[in-house]
């Protein structure tokens, strides 16, 4: 059945993309590094932590070793579900373009490096899970916390509802969602609101810098229409 849109089903990042959800981020993991009793990063380095699976950043950015991540991927995840997931803000114009997706016959699936818990409660926090078709993240034991992984997964529990798999496009702010969905032979859109640094775009078939612009490539009416 041919369709008015470019593309069969949207799997969308959310930190940097769906919210800003830095300054919960970097004051958890600030909470972290005093708990831990380390050097606490200034806030320009641990901005480069939002996104990226966390375990992957305490091995990379800070050096640690397997029992030194999972105690601070322990301290980290209290710290951030008592406090840090909540603090944060939809980017303008998000929160009416999931509920414009979730009104079409678009199906849509979270997919973000973020555990499935957390994850779940900002988006209820927004009044903006129901919208989903799918919820996909991390896996509480982060086994699963890469972003092909997380795609993997999305993929999975779509083509289990019976999603049209045929153009899947993957909405996301870091290169970990370009290369990511690249994996999987997905083609990905960059959003420049959020998090990425220069260069992390270069394999994106397109950036957009409005939601606006998003709205467009993806075949939704713009939002006064």
């Amino acid at each position: 059945m041919s369709t008015p849109y470019p593309y069969t089903a949207i799997l969308l990042d959310l930190d940097g993309t769906i919210v800003d959800s830095a300054p919960g981020i970097i004051d958890t993991l600030k909470r972290t590094f005093v708990a831990l009793e380390l050097p606490v990063p200034s806030d320009a380095e641990l901005l480069a932590w939002v996104g990226p699976p966390i375990l992957e950043s305490f091995r990379d950015r800070a050096g640690m070793n397997d029992e030194q991540q999972a105690r601070a991927l322990e301290v980290y995840r209290q710290q951030y579900l008592d406090q840090g997931a909540y603090d944060s803000t939809l980017f303008p114009d998000m929160g009416l373009f999931v509920a414009d997706i979730g009104a079409s016959p678009l199906p849509l699936s979270l997919a973000t490096s973020k555990p499935e818990t957390p994850a779940t409660l900002m988006l209820e926090h927004f009044t903006i899970a129901h919208h989903f078709d799918v919820i996909t993240g991390a896996s509480a034991d982060e086994v699963r916390s890469a972003k092909a992984d997380v795609v993997a997964e999305a993929l999975v529990r779509l083509k289990a509802i019976g999603a049209d798999l045929s153009r899947p496009v993957m909405i996301g702010d870091r290169i970990h969602d370009i290369e990511g969905s690249a994996a999987h032979g997905i083609p990905a859109i960059g959003v420049s609101w959020g998090y990425a640094q220069d260069g992390e775009f270069d394999h994106a078939i397109a950036t957009v810098d409005t939601v606006a612009e998003l709205r467009e490539l993806i075949g939704l009416a713009p939002a006064d229409a």
